[in-house]
């Protein structure tokens, strides 16, 4: 078959609109995030003017504040993807950007911090358009394209969570604190509007209720589990590499800068460098993948990171971390659209949801697993061996994904 074009194969449940979805679902996804990571310049203040005065508990609360959405969309991403099986995609995408704009405006009126971080965990409950997007994506998109396609899409979402603190150090100032909250949900609304009107979603050939009923989850109905299983864990070593260093960065970064008033310049460079390289190559690597294989690319993938760490550990300049960060994020932009290609060809089309949703809870777990080990490893064994040990992390998933692929290819023959 000639992986290159744009048709969709024989029996396959791609839809005729797939390119105005892919599309629609670029701009949902990318005001979404914003939305999710724009307070972080402001945080500490906002906590600061709803009563919380000590230095202390102005931390605690910020980092309860921040972290209580992701929490949240861990815990139910699976139970959306799987709505999404019984009731269609599009809904949960309405729903999810509908939800995340009412959550918004709340967030704004605020009046006390516990108030906000409920308002943060409501936002993460009523979200998840990143995702869905993922799964109606992955499911729409003709299967010899779904690379490339995911990979456009991962694009979007990097480049939300690239742009979403810049946005927010810079309309604080101009409008307000508040008003930044009611411009993002006022942003998100024109994206429910989007949704509503231009996606259209082809049903043709599901089975809603096959899709919702049977017990252990939907996972008996799975021939082979073990690539998923490998998906799962490699979703997760993909933002634990991306996440590890965050503990870390500005102190590993002081020493390598000569003029100190510049060390959080460049810490803020080396943590963005990573997602710039992962923007740029999402979707060139997801197009290679629908050509060479999206298995083949997964274990290159993590293989080149896994060795980009090495070097990371012994770096004497802070440009020379900036570089080797931003190859990096070049190498680990090809796993998100893999990832969610692999799971789409191993699972039935009434299932694909439902496990897509347990990647980014995966995922999720990854992004609270990765600063909290890097911590760890970093003030107990010193800060290159949190380098070290994401390397090692990165290349036991490549050979764990090797030998998943070879066992499969095995029975296949």
């Amino acid at each position: 078959m000639n992986t290159s074009t744009h048709e969709a194969p024989p029996h396959d449940p791609a839809s005729p609109h797939w390119r105005r979805n892919l599309l629609v679902c670029m701009f949902g996804s990318f005001t979404t995030i914003v939305a999710m990571t724009l307070l972080l310049p402001f945080l500490p203040l906002y906590v600061e003017q709803l009563g919380i005065h000590d230095p202390a508990a102005i931390v605690q609360w910020s980092g309860a504040a921040y972290g209580a959405t992701f929490l949240s969309a861990a815990l139910v991403a699976p139970l959306w993807g799987r709505l999404a099986d019984r009731y269609g995609r599009k809904l949960m995408l309405i729903r999810a950007s509908l939800g995340m704009a009412v959550a918004m405006a709340l967030i704004g009126l605020a009046q006390q911090a516990w108030q906000l971080v409920a308002l943060r965990l409501l936002a993460g409950f009523l979200g998840g358009y990143a995702s869905g997007s993922t799964v109606l994506v992955a499911t729409q998109t003709p299967k010899n394209r779904s690379g490339w396609a995911l990979g456009t899409l991962s694009s979007a979402i990097m480049a939300g969570n690239l742009v979403g603190p810049l946005i927010g150090g810079a309309l604080p100032p101009l409008i307000g604190i508040r008003w930044t909250f009611f411009a993002a949900g006022a942003v998100i609304f024109v994206a429910f509007l989007t949704t509503a009107g231009l996606i259209r979603e082809d049903l043709r050939g599901r089975n809603p209720a096959k899709a919702w009923s049977g017990k252990g989850g939907g996972w008996h109905d799975i021939p082979q589990r073990r690539p998923l299983r490998a998906m799962l864990c490699t979703g997760l070593l993909l933002m634990l590499a991306n996440m590890s260093i965050e503990p870390i960065i500005t102190v590993y970064v002081a020493p390598l800068v000569d003029d100190p008033a510049r060390v959080t310049l460049t810490a803020g460079i080396v943590m963005s460098a990573a997602a710039l390289g992962s923007i740029l190559s999402a979707s060139l690597l997801g197009r290679w993948a629908d050509r060479v294989g999206h298995w083949q690319v997964i274990i290159a993938c993590l293989t080149v990171s896994a060795l980009l760490l090495i070097p990371q550990a012994f770096v004497s300049r802070g440009w020379q971390l900036i570089g080797l960060r931003f190859l990096m994020g070049l190498a680990l932009g090809g796993l998100l659209p893999c990832i969610a290609s692999v799971i789409r060809h191993q699972v039935p089309e009434g299932r694909a949801g439902q496990m897509l949703g347990y990647s980014t809870s995966a995922q999720y777990a990854g992004q609270v697993v990765g600063p909290l080990l890097g911590g760890l490893v970093g003030g107990q064994l010193g800060m290159r061996w949190v380098f070290l040990g994401t390397s090692v992390l990165l290349a036991l998933g490549a050979a764990w994904n090797w030998r998943v692929r070879r066992a499969c290819a095995g029975r296949q023959g």
